[in-house]
Protein backbone atom coordinates (compact mmCIF):
# COMPACT_ATOMS: atom_id res chain seq x y z
CA UNK A 1 0.00 0.00 0.00
CA UNK A 2 3.06 2.21 1.02
CA UNK A 3 4.55 1.63 -2.75
CA UNK A 4 1.13 2.59 -4.49
CA UNK A 5 0.93 5.94 -2.52
CA UNK A 6 4.65 6.81 -3.17
CA UNK A 7 3.72 5.76 -6.98
CA UNK A 8 0.48 8.36 -7.06
CA UNK A 9 2.98 11.26 -5.16
CA UNK A 10 5.50 10.03 -7.89
CA UNK A 11 2.63 10.53 -10.59
CA UNK A 12 0.46 13.62 -9.64
CA UNK A 13 4.51 15.16 -9.33
CA UNK A 14 5.72 14.48 -12.74
CA UNK A 15 2.25 15.44 -14.38
CA UNK A 16 2.15 18.52 -12.41
CA UNK A 17 5.52 19.09 -13.40
CA UNK A 18 5.06 18.81 -17.51
CA UNK A 19 2.01 21.58 -17.23
CA UNK A 20 3.63 24.57 -18.39
CA UNK A 21 3.66 27.35 -15.82
CA UNK A 22 0.95 29.97 -17.15
CA UNK A 23 1.65 34.04 -17.39
CA UNK A 24 0.16 35.93 -14.41
CA UNK A 25 -3.32 36.50 -14.71
CA UNK A 26 -3.18 39.78 -12.83
CA UNK A 27 -4.00 41.95 -15.69
CA UNK A 28 -6.55 39.34 -17.57
CA UNK A 29 -9.37 42.00 -16.47
CA UNK A 30 -8.11 45.25 -18.34
CA UNK A 31 -10.77 46.48 -21.01
CA UNK A 32 -9.57 45.82 -23.91
CA UNK A 33 -12.45 47.59 -26.34
CA UNK A 34 -11.85 50.83 -24.02
CA UNK A 35 -8.02 50.83 -24.73
CA UNK A 36 -8.32 49.70 -28.30
CA UNK A 37 -10.89 52.84 -29.13
CA UNK A 38 -8.86 55.39 -27.50
CA UNK A 39 -5.93 55.90 -29.42
CA UNK A 40 -4.47 57.89 -26.16
CA UNK A 41 -4.74 54.81 -24.65
CA UNK A 42 -3.44 51.93 -27.31
CA UNK A 43 -0.26 54.27 -28.49
CA UNK A 44 1.46 54.31 -24.98
CA UNK A 45 1.61 50.40 -24.96
CA UNK A 46 2.32 50.22 -28.12
CA UNK A 47 5.41 52.30 -27.58
CA UNK A 48 6.56 50.59 -24.88
CA UNK A 49 6.58 47.23 -26.72
CA UNK A 50 8.52 48.91 -29.87
CA UNK A 51 11.02 50.32 -27.03
CA UNK A 52 9.67 53.83 -28.17
CA UNK A 53 8.23 55.07 -24.59
CA UNK A 54 7.88 54.66 -20.98
CA UNK A 55 6.28 51.28 -19.88
CA UNK A 56 3.75 50.82 -17.59
CA UNK A 57 4.09 48.13 -14.97
CA UNK A 58 1.16 46.17 -17.17
CA UNK A 59 3.23 47.19 -20.66
CA UNK A 60 6.21 45.78 -19.01
CA UNK A 61 4.52 42.42 -18.32
CA UNK A 62 3.12 42.25 -21.45
CA UNK A 63 6.82 43.38 -23.35
CA UNK A 64 8.52 40.24 -21.07
CA UNK A 65 6.46 37.56 -22.98
CA UNK A 66 5.19 38.90 -26.56
CA UNK A 67 7.97 37.05 -27.69
CA UNK A 68 8.10 33.78 -26.27
CA UNK A 69 3.99 33.66 -26.48
CA UNK A 70 4.66 34.19 -30.57
CA UNK A 71 6.67 31.63 -30.70
CA UNK A 72 4.63 29.10 -28.46
CA UNK A 73 1.47 29.90 -29.78
CA UNK A 74 0.52 31.77 -26.51
CA UNK A 75 1.12 28.31 -24.70
CA UNK A 76 1.63 30.21 -21.30
CA UNK A 77 -1.39 32.13 -21.68
CA UNK A 78 -4.52 32.03 -19.75
CA UNK A 79 -7.83 31.70 -22.15
CA UNK A 80 -8.50 35.11 -21.26
CA UNK A 81 -4.94 36.29 -22.65
CA UNK A 82 -5.56 33.53 -25.57
CA UNK A 83 -8.56 35.36 -26.77
CA UNK A 84 -7.44 38.89 -26.15
CA UNK A 85 -4.45 38.41 -28.09
CA UNK A 86 -6.69 37.56 -30.82
CA UNK A 87 -8.63 40.38 -30.66
CA UNK A 88 -5.11 42.80 -30.19
CA UNK A 89 -3.78 41.28 -33.13
CA UNK A 90 -6.65 41.85 -34.71
CA UNK A 91 -6.98 45.31 -34.39
CA UNK A 92 -3.86 45.66 -35.32
CA UNK A 93 -3.61 44.00 -38.70
CA UNK A 94 -7.36 45.68 -39.53
CA UNK A 95 -6.60 49.28 -38.20
CA UNK A 96 -3.36 49.67 -37.01
CA UNK A 97 -0.92 48.41 -39.84
CA UNK A 98 1.85 50.99 -39.77
CA UNK A 99 2.47 49.79 -35.95
CA UNK A 100 1.56 45.92 -37.22
CA UNK A 101 4.38 46.25 -39.50
CA UNK A 102 6.63 47.82 -36.87
CA UNK A 103 5.69 45.16 -34.40
CA UNK A 104 6.34 42.45 -36.64
CA UNK A 105 9.63 43.53 -37.38
CA UNK A 106 10.78 43.41 -34.00
CA UNK A 107 9.18 40.38 -33.11
CA UNK A 108 8.83 38.78 -35.94
CA UNK A 109 11.14 39.74 -38.49
CA UNK A 110 11.30 36.41 -40.65
CA UNK A 111 7.26 36.09 -40.86
CA UNK A 112 7.07 32.98 -39.42
CA UNK A 113 4.23 33.68 -37.18
CA UNK A 114 3.37 36.82 -38.17
CA UNK A 115 1.46 35.21 -41.40
CA UNK A 116 -0.95 33.08 -39.66
CA UNK A 117 -2.56 35.75 -37.65
CA UNK A 118 -3.21 37.76 -40.88
CA UNK A 119 -4.69 34.73 -42.35
CA UNK A 120 -6.74 33.82 -39.63
CA UNK A 121 -7.62 37.53 -38.52
CA UNK A 122 -7.83 40.24 -41.39
CA UNK A 123 -11.59 41.49 -42.39
CA UNK A 124 -12.25 42.02 -45.49
CA UNK A 125 -13.36 45.64 -46.09
CA UNK A 126 -15.73 46.32 -48.54
CA UNK A 127 -14.64 48.60 -51.55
Amino acid sequence: MKSLAIVCFVALFAFVSARPELYTDRYDNVDLDEILSNRRLLIPYVKCILDQGKCSPDGKELKSHIKEALEENCGKCTDTQKKGTRRVIGHFINNESDYWNQLKAKYDPKNQYSVKYEQELRTIKAA
